[in-house]
């Protein structure tokens, strides 16, 4: 039987999720044996499999036009759609910013931010993805599955990795919601 393809990538974080998901260490070894790891941190490719994968990871809230494409492909390249990290199940850190107008928030990470220089100005080139308020993935596409933490445990990752190579759906509750 074909081990079941893994891949994961990032929206609107701090890859805090993903370094989480390298600290389980060695364990990625026994990730590896049990699974075919694709576009992931680790490995050279950058996007899920155009025939699609088993399992795809998203870290990260959707703040902008480019994140809610990456939602929607690796949701349409995966079986089971792994929202990892609390951007990506609650909108987290990112999502701090719906508090303000969008332009008030592009204004002040342009223009008026210490280090800027006397020609800050706010980008408005049309190649450039479209701000959007930042929602959590699950307002975007289907999620299956919810690991919240910031970062999640280590340990918990290694859990849930190993749970969906094995074909199971992991249940996250009890001691896999608290840091150890």
């Amino acid at each position: 039987m074909a081990k079941p393809k893994i891949s994961s990538d990032w929206l609107a974080g701090c890859a805090g999720c993903h370094m989480s998901l390298l600290d389980i260490d060695e364990r990625i070894v026994e990730i590896a044996e049990l699974a075919d790891l694709r576009a992931m941190p680790i490995t050279d490719l950058k996007e899920p499999d155009e025939d699609g994968v088993d399992v795809g990871i998203l870290e990260g809230g959707v703040n902008n036009s480019a994140n809610e494409e990456v939602a929607h492909r690796m949701r349409s390249r995966c079986k089971i759609l792994v929202a990892l990290g609390d951007c990506a199940v609650f909108g987290g850190v990112p999502a701090m910013r719906n508090f303000f107008e969008m332009n008030e928030a592009l204004r002040r990470a342009y223009v008026e931010t210490e280090s800027t220089d006397e020609e800050g100005r706010i980008p408005d080139d049309p190649e450039l993805a479209r701000m959007e308020k930042t929602r959590a993935l699950h307002e975007v596409v289907p999620v299956d599955v919810f690991v919240p933490g910031c970062p999640p445990d280590p340990d918990v990752i290694y859990y849930v990795l190993s749970e969906l190579a094995q074909g199971r759906i992991p249940e996250i509750k009890d001691e896999k919601l608290h840091w150890h």
